[in-house]
């Protein structure tokens, strides 16, 4: 039967970790987990299960992921975030396969909770997340955030049941946070790789993702929560977009 290292990457993670280590446990034959110097009991955690325990120096999701990947001793990985857990219907998927690991990655889908609340429409679900492939045949990229696993060209990918079960924001304000740190990293990334940005595209794509999530993906039928999600995901999209717009403008006022 093949092997398979579950890897996670860590910062300040005491809330969630054990229940992540505990869905792992049974399912993968070796845990790595890469920690940012955590400043909580996320280590004294993680070394109570069968662990091995880095510390790294964090540059980027991308990065610390696939530094993660290259400690791994075996071929196949599967990738959690600290605050995901695999559902009882995904821990039984990943055992029936793992008999005959023939895919080179496998998709699951993912259920995300926001204040309390499983959000099954807009854009947050199936949210469907490449999570257990051979890292032979791929890597962590294109950017620093929202990173994927890509697999190269003409590789094969199939999608098992069961969810991800995700806990992403226990609130609004928490959510905006995270939305106003991350669009940064977005924007950086973008200015980057020459990404070009108009006077009114910040605001077109804020309208677009709103339009789009709400009402063609459904995003109404999850409530007050839902039009939260997808307020907060276009005002996500006008940040990154505006961020952008203001680094290529000082960029050139440098000039």
């Amino acid at each position: 039967m093949p092997k398979i290292t579950g890897v996670i990457i860590t910062l300040n993670e005491e809330k969630f970790i054990e229940r992540c280590l505990r869905s792992l446990a049974g399912v993968v034959d070796e845990i790595i987990v890469v920690d940012s110097f955590s400043n909580d009991s996320t280590e004294k955690i993680c070394k109570t299960f069968n662990v091995k325990f880095h510390q790294h120096q964090f540059t980027g999701f991308m990065d610390q992921k696939n530094y993660a990947v290259s400690l791994a001793l075996n071929k196949y990985i599967l990738s959690l975030d600290a605050d995901e857990v695999l559902s009882d219907e995904l821990q039984k998927s990943i055992l029936r396969e793992k008999n005959d690991l023939k895919s080179d990655g496998y998709y699951f889908n993912r259920l995300n909770n926001f204040s309390g609340q499983w959000i099954r429409h807009s854009a947050w679900y199936p949210d469907r997340q490449l999570r257990l492939f051979n890292r032979e045949k791929g890597k962590w990229g294109p950017i620093n955030v929202h990173e994927t696993f890509n697999l190269n060209p003409g590789c094969t990918a199939v999608r098992l049941k069961g969810d991800i079960l995700h806990w992403a924001h226990g609130s609004a304000a928490e959510l905006a946070g995270k939305i106003n740190s991350y669009s940064g990293i977005a924007a950086k990334e973008y200015f980057k790789a020459g990404k070009r940005v108009t006077l009114f595209s910040p605001v077109l794509h804020l309208i677009w993702r709103f339009i789009v999530t709400y009402f063609f993906h459904l995003g109404f039928l999850d409530g007050k929560n839902g039009l939260i999600v997808c307020y907060l995901g276009a005002w996500s999209s006008y940040l990154k977009y505006s961020k952008l717009r203001r680094l290529i403008r000082e960029t050139n006022n440098k000039k």
